[in-house]
């Protein structure tokens, strides 16, 4: 299994007596904890960028949150542990390795020019410091769910922007852009194909705005992420990562206007393929 990441201690967030709790708050991310097999992560829900590097930003507030995955927060409800990321992936991104989660340069976002000036090497150290705490955490929090479960189901949460072209623009190919995009690269098909499966059909089965959505599996992101493949090179199949990118149909893009009736039933039918799967999950004996 691989080693721990980074320069933060690997233990120490948490209290296990009588129950976990972390030990502090953090401002780098929200956690909910109660007694269950189920994580819920949202590591690009946020916005906030920290006050010494906002003179440095070039990019306007709009076009990160474009970029970014507002409300995916709101879904992590599904999880006994739901863990929200309030800090923008243009301070640091989660779901890249530690040696390429600061967007240095445009060709690391997408050609987006979102520095000034070249960062100043202590801030690229502070930032990537919140990428060291992030994976020591998570190291922790995992490694302890799994001494009182025999595996874990771990939902991490994202969204997708299929209006590339501009507010008046056409929308994306329907054939190359599932409503819900099934990240599934590393659920452990020996294990973990009926759980899939499963999750998949409970989705297909809850309606978006009255029709029934277009889910997919490796479709639009065939490779995954960095975050889910170091859990998978860490525990395996003890953890089934499935990664739901949402398409923004329950959003404006552009705007940032939320359609709170397609949140909320996307919020139904992600709560219905958890608890489809849920029995899979058991305590160790």
């Amino acid at each position: 299994m691989m080693a721990p990441e980074g320069n933060a201690p690997a233990r120490g967030w948490f209290e296990t007596r009588p129950q976990l709790t972390p030990i502090r708050r953090e401002d780098e991310w929200d956690m909910t904890l109660a007694d269950g097999p189920v994580v819920a992560t949202a590591i690009h829900d946020g916005h906030a960028i920290r006050p010494s590097l906002r003179p440095l930003l070039a990019l306007g507030d709009a076009d990160r949150l474009r970029e970014e995955d507002p409300l995916t927060g709101l879904l992590t409800d599904v999880g006994d542990v739901r863990l929200r990321v309030p800090v923008s992936r243009f301070e640091v991104d989660l779901n890249r390795p530690r040696d390429g989660a600061v967007y240095a340069r445009p060709e690391d976002c997408w050609g987006l020019q979102v520095w000034s000036s070249p960062l100043p090497e202590r801030e690229i150290a502070r930032s990537l410091q919140r990428w060291d705490r992030f994976y020591a955490m998570v190291t922790e929090l995992l490694d302890t769910l799994l001494e009182r479960w025999d595996a874990i189901l771990l939902i991490d949460l994202h969204s997708y922007n299929h209006r590339r072209d501009g507010a008046g623009g056409d929308v994306a190919p329907q054939a190359g852009n599932p409503d819900i995009e099934l990240g599934l690269t590393t659920a452990d098909p020996s294990r973990w194909r009926a759980v899939t499966e499963r999750f998949a059909q409970a989705l297909r089965a809850m309606p978006i705005r009255g029709r029934a959505p277009d889910v997919r599996a490796n479709v639009r992101f065939p490779t995954g992420g960095h975050f889910p493949e170091w859990i998978f090179a860490r525990w395996g199949s003890r953890v089934c990562t499935i990664s739901p990118e949402y398409k923004k149909i329950f959003m404006d893009e552009w705007t940032g206007t939320a359609d709170i009736t397609a949140v909320r039933d996307l919020q139904r039918g992600l709560r219905s393929a958890v608890d489809a799967v849920r029995p899979e999950f058991r305590r160790r004996t």
